[in-house]
């Protein structure tokens, strides 16, 4: 069985590192000579194209290898149903599931490394293209640098906590002109302004502060609690981290508009802005949960390939190959108005957020699980 694990091994990996490469060829061209005067505009030199193409990788990776692998897998199966070597493998007292146990190996495989990717490298890979793309523009008079925020509010509705934040720079977590309210326990108000704050030693630690309170149920204006020079005055009682912060630049925008599908936002990232935002409107959670779920789902798609490939590719009987490529073309096609539509739905309210994100992995890899069960 080794011998032949090898085998089915190597006629797999041969058109799957063909399909990728060419798929990634094709995708550069097609790319360049559409963005060539773009470019050009930047004034971009071909280290710097270079190095955007290869930023930007990761994230085509994660779209194209579950295409990738189920075109190389149409076309094994296929290929070796064509010469009977899966009836001749079979009639030897072998299986079909354990025929494809290296095909479910690698799509578990190729899953756990989608979702590395989508959570390791695919995050900050758009960021780091659009760093490469303006690197040789001026920037434009009173304009910040990318990595940092102007007029940042930052609501930490958990903790009863308000940030207004005059620029945040997001890689040093430095904040300029910050500002904290907070609600105390017997019902006062404290407001807290600065000149700027550091996140030094897992804690917040603020510089030249002002403190204001304001007594509970009453109109009256603030009353300055102290005002001090010190260099630095910290405040462990402050839980947020920048990490938590980064969560909210990210998601912030799309939680206004609702925005599609954006690969730099990570499960870590989403899991942080719902736990320091416990009373979410209804379409809000909808929305986040669904596109959470989304994230869940979205690698275990190369698995899923591997259970709908199998009764395609290996019913028995003499075919064209190209049966194997018009199969994934339909399936491909099938999935992505399946993966739309179960979106749509989870978005918009009208399924749990679980399901619609779910629902074509289940559909296809239990209808996938049913024929491969028909196969003769």
């Amino acid at each position: 069985m080794r011998l032949l694990d090898r085998y089915l091994l190597r006629e797999l990996v041969i058109p799957l590192s063909y399909c990728l490469c060419g798929f990634l060829l094709f995708w550069v061209c097609s790319d360049l000579f559409g963005e060539l005067a773009d470019f050009q505009k930047k004034r971009l030199l071909a280290g710097d194209i270079a190095q955007y193409y290869l930023v930007i990788t990761p994230e085509f990776v994660v779209l194209v290898l579950p295409i990738a692998l189920l075109l190389a897998l149409l076309y094994a199966l296929t290929n070796h149903a064509r010469y009977h070597e899966i009836t001749a493998i079979r009639a030897a007292g072998v299986s079909l599931w354990r025929v494809c146990t290296p095909y479910l190996i690698v799509g578990f495989l190729a899953s756990l490394g989608l979702f590395a990717l989508n959570e390791l490298w695919v995050p900050d890979s758009a960021e780091a293209a659009e760093q490469i793309l303006s690197r040789r523009l001026p920037r434009a008079p009173g304009a910040l640098p990318r990595n940092q925020v102007r007029e940042l509010c930052f609501n930490n509705s958990r903790d009863g906590r308000v940030w207004r934040i005059g620029v945040y720079d997001v890689e040093r977590a430095r904040m300029s002109n910050p500002q904290v309210v907070w609600t105390l326990a017997d019902g006062a108000v404290r407001w807290l302004s600065a000149d700027r704050a550091d996140y030094t030693n897992s804690q917040w630690v603020f510089y030249n502060v002002i403190e204001y309170k304001e007594a509970a149920h009453t109109n009256s204006f603030p009353v300055p609690v102290f005002e001090t020079n010190v260099t630095m005055l910290a405040y462990p009682e402050f839980t947020e981290t920048p990490e938590q912060i980064k969560s909210e630049v990210r998601l912030s925008a799309g939680i206004v508009v609702h925005g599609a599908r954006k690969a730099d936002i990570p499960i870590a990232a989403i899991l942080a802005y719902l736990r320091l935002h416990p009373n979410l409107s209804h379409a809000d959670r909808c929305w986040l949960y669904t596109k959470l779920h989304g994230r869940l789902a979205a690698p275990w798609t190369c698995l899923v390939v591997v259970l709908i490939a199998i009764p395609f590719g290996a019913a028995s009987g003499r075919r064209n190959l190209f049966v194997g490529v018009a199969s994934s073309i339909f399936i491909c096609f099938s999935y992505f108005v399946l993966l739309q539509l179960g979106l749509a739905l989870g978005t918009g309210g009208y399924l749990p957020p679980w399901l619609a994100a779910w629902f074509p992995n289940l559909s296809f890899g239990l209808t996938g699980l049913w024929m491969t069960a028909t196969v003769r």
